[in-house]
């Protein structure tokens, strides 16, 4: 194979193949309860989607994965919070330190499949819990401690968890933030909910009245010196549970989905070492927090013995340079981050490259939007000509990216360099059919070993099946209706084999019968000095009427001109077509997001739309003062 290309048809045509180099690349027989078979059916005994059953007959276990680097020298995992205290977990610290946590858990009861919850900052001490947890077989699920106590049990109270992990608080743009109360009365919810107590470990001081709490400190004074006690590890089926995550919720209780052991051990070792190039001399700093599942997919380093750095505060506290301190002092060599934040510095007038010593960065990494090409511009002007961009673009549901930059493909503006190994991406047009160059809905068309295992209360599979296969495309021949899973993005894969994302097309721009992808705007409007957000929406009116407003958020100092409307009006007609241009330009007070960071444009349109079956989760969104003033701005429109 000569190209990355004849690599990633060689993954997708012989998923067996692929999958049993990857399984050897990484030497998973050594910590295997058995070697593998030769058999292909050892690697995929059935590839149905939904349902596809990988390697049968294997028991392993995350944590012992990680585990195996233990003899690595120096530092495992670096703690960072907003006032600059750093803290460390080495290597041949980490075992114990593990050790000492399962076994806390094992007194209060743990057993295989049973749920452990967090309601953590990201901090060193969420990761040793996680690792804890999954060497018992249990399964983890986290929250950040940005959530009210009852956001926080709308999603773990679900799972009726035996012990929760929490924090007395964290530092966040400057101000101290005590969750002792909060935390206490989350313990309550969620014994409530279940009907058995729930044993309360916290990092930090607990609540006075929280008598029955466990200090985390207690907890860890039982290990010894290191070298001592590891975690004794439980050897569970590849799909056993390992961890499970939730959706936003925005429009209905949250789902949780459940990934497995195998699946992710991996998927992130695929992802980390042969797409990332992460290994055992990296330092992978990923900002992000319990709630999101790039706190998951940053542990991935611990998998192939890189440094993860975990850091508390604000990425913009006190000011827009705060994470581009850190990257040069930890000596980070792989900085995953979010447009935003690169937005941030750039209308800031930042230039790290210059200002910092970014010597050791190899990469950055973006998700949680599409990056604008501007971005990838201001980037290579004022980070470092050269540095190669992963702009990734996967999700909670497969807990990985399904595409991004990677080692040896060429980074092009704007663009996600390539499809990932084993990710059987295509643009599919209504008909069914793939596309080249136009775009189509992005679709997986063959199974990935970290797709669900389930839903959580999902017994028949049917939610499960309903938010990835149910689509129905109306030019597929009835005899081929094997399902694929519709991701819900509109995308174009290009002749070179890159893609691009446009937005979601549940939230789909449908002017004239034109299909527009608002990611393609937003690249176009946030670009403009003046503009620090935009919010593009497809509103259809009664009688077959269409409103497209454009709401904006301003920088301060900044106001929405005359010549402000034009240069938007301009510029978008100018780098992307007259059929673009949104109808009026409305200056807003926020932009509502989930906590994750994504724009909530498709409830927001509906209740433009004046539907009046929308229901808004008011703890799913970052501001939900602002979800009224949208709604106002829907009774307010003359159609």
């Amino acid at each position: 194979m000569s190209s990355y290309d004849d690599v990633w048809t060689y993954s997708v045509t012989d998923l067996p193949g692929f999958w049993r180099a990857v399984w050897d690349h990484f030497d998973l027989d050594e910590v295997a309860a058995e070697p593998l078979r030769a058999d292909a059916e050892a690697v995929l005994a059935d590839a149905s989607m939904p349902g596809a059953v990988w390697f049968p007959d294997t028991r392993l276990n995350y944590t012992d994965v990680v585990l195996r680097n233990a003899g690595l020298p120096g530092e495992a995992i670096v703690g960072l919070d907003e006032d600059g205290v750093r803290t460390a977990v080495t290597w041949a610290e980490l075992p114990a330190r593990v050790g000492a946590v399962a076994r806390a858990l094992r007194d209060a009861g743990v057993e295989p499949g049973d749920v452990v919850a967090a309601y953590l900052p990201d901090i060193p001490e969420a990761v040793i819990a996680f690792l804890a947890t999954a060497s018992l077989g249990a399964i983890w699920s986290g929250c950040g401690q940005d959530y009210a106590p009852e956001g926080a049990a709308g999603r773990l109270a679900q799972l009726s968890p035996r012990v929760l992990f929490s924090a007395s608080g964290y530092r966040y743009n400057g101000k101290d933030i005590d969750r002792r109360a909060e935390s206490a009365e989350l313990a309550e919810l969620l014994a409530a909910e279940s009907g058995r107590p729930v044993t309360h470990i916290v990092v930090g001081e607990p609540a006075v009245d929280a008598e029955s709490a466990v200090r985390w400190s207690d907890v860890i004074d039982a290990e010894a010196a290191p070298g001592s006690e590891a975690p004794t590890s439980v050897a569970v089926p590849f799909d056993h549970p390992l961890w499970v995550l939730f959706s936003s919720g925005t429009t209905g209780r949250p789902k949780g989905i459940v990934h497995g052991h195998g699946g992710v051990v991996l998927e992130h070792l695929k992802a980390t070492a042969l797409q990332s190039d992460l290994g055992a001399e990296s330092v992978f700093f990923w900002q992000t927090a319990l709630s999101w599942m790039m706190w998951n997919y940053q542990i991935a380093g611990l998998l192939v013995g890189a440094r993860i750095v975990c850091y508390s505060g604000s990425p913009l506290h006190p000011d827009a340079d705060r994470l581009w301190g850190i990257v040069e002092r930890e000596r980070v060599t792989y900085f995953g981050t979010s447009p935003g934040q690169l937005q941030a510095s750039r209308k800031a007038g930042l230039h790290p490259g210059a200002d910092h010593d970014l010597s050791a960065l190899a990469a950055i990494g973006s998700t949680g939007s599409t990056l604008a090409a501007d971005l990838f511009d201001w980037i290579d002007e004022n980070v470092r000509r050269g540095l190669p961009v992963s702009s990734i673009s996967g999700g909670t549901d497969v807990v990985t990216a399904f595409a991004g930059g990677t080692s040896g493909v060429p980074v092009v503006a704007g663009e996600l360099s390539a499809r990932y190994l084993g990710v059987s991406l295509e643009s599919w047009s209504p008909a069914g059919q793939p596309l080249v160059d136009e775009v189509g809905e992005m679709v997986i068309t063959a199974p990935m070993p970290s797709m669900p295992v389930m839903f959580w209360n999902d017994p028949d599979g049917e939610r499960y099946r309903n938010a990835y296969f149910a689509h129905e495309w109306e030019g597929r021949d009835a005899a081929d209706r094997t399902p694929v899973w519709r991701h819900g993005d509109w995308v174009t894969v290009t002749r070179r084999g890159s893609l691009v994302i446009h937005g979601r097309s549940d939230a789909t721009l449908n002017r004239h019968g034109i299909r527009m992808g608002s990611a393609d705007i937003y690249e176009v409007v946030e670009g403009i000095p003046e503009i620090a957000e935009a919010f593009v929406l497809g509103v259809d009116g009664p009688r077959g009427a269409y409103w497209m407003p454009l709401f904006v958020t301003l920088v301060p100092g900044a106001d929405l001109t005359d010549d402000l409307i034009a240069r938007v009006a301009g510029d978008i007609k100018t780098r992307l077509s007259p059929r673009h241009v949104p109808d009026e330009v409305i200056v807003a007070p926020g932009i509502p997001h989930t906590r994750t960071g994504k724009k909530l444009e498709v409830p927001v349109t509906a209740i433009l739309a004046g539907r009046s079956e929308v229901s808004i989760d008011p703890k799913s969104v970052d501001d939900y003062s602002l979800i009224e003033w949208y709604a106002q701005r829907g009774r307010d429109h003359r159609w």
